[in-house]
């Protein structure tokens, strides 16, 4: 039976990456563990955390180099509170973000991008694919009630996963890898059934019992990206079965 690595490996593949609170840590993870078995997204798409990941891989930044930020990564380093619409005014997230990215311009990326927002004004989400990446990104990330809207071209976003929580609104047919971080969002109050997308060529790679990562335990992010890298690595050699791959984190941790 043909594996998960033999499938990405047989054809060209985008890949698409979840929203979910601080779970960058394990997206890194994830991603690092595709390219060193040498597997190359030829299109990404992301909400939130998913698209600050694939965003910054598509404009050039490698898992390892990501990793190394994140492992860096202290609470003061883009926590900025000030009044407004939301705790953060997100002016340390944006200046981390332009430093760690090597372009910003959307265009100008290795391969196509989709980046999932939440247009407050028209209440649907929206798709950027081109601008400026940074903004981008810190609009994808702008959880409510934690950062300030962020504004482009006059118009004010949030988080793009909350309506779009696979952040695949921009993603064309065809085949993809779609990583879903299986946590609850940050506004949601009650625990819902999280559905995972389905449809023709699209494949699942769930990745259960990450640890609970937030401002205040980023240590926890450290360990979850390791976990993910382990746990994806053993998820490319399983035998591809329907259309999704589920992966207990701590077996074998």
């Amino acid at each position: 039976m043909t594996t998960l690595g033999e499938w990405l490996a047989r054809a060209p593949f985008g890949l698409a990456m979840s929203s979910g609170f601080f779970s960058f840590y394990a997206h890194t993870g994830m991603l690092a563990a595709l390219r060193e078995r040498g597997l190359t997204p030829t299109h990404v798409a992301g909400s939130s955390a998913g698209a600050m990941v694939t965003g910054a891989w598509a404009a050039g930044v490698s898992p390892g180099e990501l990793a190394e930020v994140l492992a860096r990564l202290e609470r003061a380093h883009f926590w900025d509170p000030s009044l407004g619409p939301g705790l953060l005014a997100g002016k340390k997230f944006d200046a981390l973000l332009r430093d760690m990215l090597p372009i910003t311009d959307i265009a100008a990326c290795r391969v196509p991008v989709a980046i999932s927002v939440f247009d407050i004004l028209a209440r649907r989400t929206a798709v950027l694919t081109s601008g400026d990446l940074a903004d981008a990104i810190r609009a994808s990330c702008a959880v409510p009630a934690m950062f300030h809207p962020v504004w482009i071209a006059g118009r004010p976003y949030w988080d793009g996963g909350i309506l779009d929580r696979a952040g695949i609104a921009g993603v064309p047919t065809g085949r993809l890898l779609f990583h879903h971080i299986s946590a609850r969002p940050p506004w949601q109050r009650t625990t819902r059934p999280q559905v995972v997308p389905r449809r023709p060529d699209l494949v699942s790679l769930v990745l259960e019992n990450l640890p609970r990562v937030n401002p205040f335990r980023l240590d926890a992010g450290r360990r979850a990206l390791e976990l993910a890298r382990d746990a994806t690595k053993r998820a490319l050699d399983r035998p591809l079965a329907g259309d999704l791959v589920s992966v207990d984190v701590t077996a074998g941790a």
